[in-house]
């Protein structure tokens, strides 16, 4: 059976300071893409929110996305303050061209199935690794790229959670 407290849902490495090197418009979007764009940590904190409260029905499920959740919280904390010290008021919000569009909740897909819901938010983590690492190729201040590699330590935790609810409950 599915034990929650047998997890840890952060990793144990400590996360950097943070600590931009100088404002840079360019990297300030990037991180305001990662507070409110549609692959972003808004989207997954609303996301897990919504999935805790529909599998209430299922305590540990529940509790999971509840956990999962808080470190969620962090990391959108983590983008905030390095849009801010890049240069950007870190409002829940993205760039499309010149013209900045607030986060939705749209941007979210709500399975009712746990199989399906469990499906998308696998794949939600595994986009934001990716995302994650596309932007450590191309990002040259050293604090942004160690606290993306750090949060990937955690999304990479939260893939194998994430795995193992969808073993116990979904197989």
């Amino acid at each position: 059976m599915l034990s929650i407290h047998d997890f840890h849902y952060s990793s144990d490495a400590p996360y950097p300071p943070i600590k931009a090197e100088s404002g840079n418009p360019a990297y300030a979007r990037v991180m305001l893409d990662n507070i409110g764009g549609s692959n972003s940590e808004m989207s997954a904190i609303s996301l897990y929110v919504f999935n805790q409260l529909i599998t209430g029905y299922n305590p540990d499920v529940s509790a999971v996305f509840h956990k999962v959740s808080i470190v969620e919280m962090h990391h959108l904390e983590i983008f905030g303050k390095l849009a801010q010290q890049l240069g950007e008021e870190p409002r829940l919000w993205t760039q499309h061209g010149c013209k900045k569009i607030y986060w939705s909740p749209s941007y979210n897909q709500y399975p009712g199935d746990l199989r399906t819901l469990m499906r998308n938010v696998i794949d939600g983590e595994k986009a934001a690794i990716s995302k994650y690492q596309h932007q450590i190729s191309y990002i040259r201040d050293e604090n942004i790229t160690e606290n993306l590699r750090r949060i990937i330590l955690d999304e990479r935790l939260h893939v194998e959670i994430f795995e193992k609810v969808y073993g116990t409950y979904c197989s």
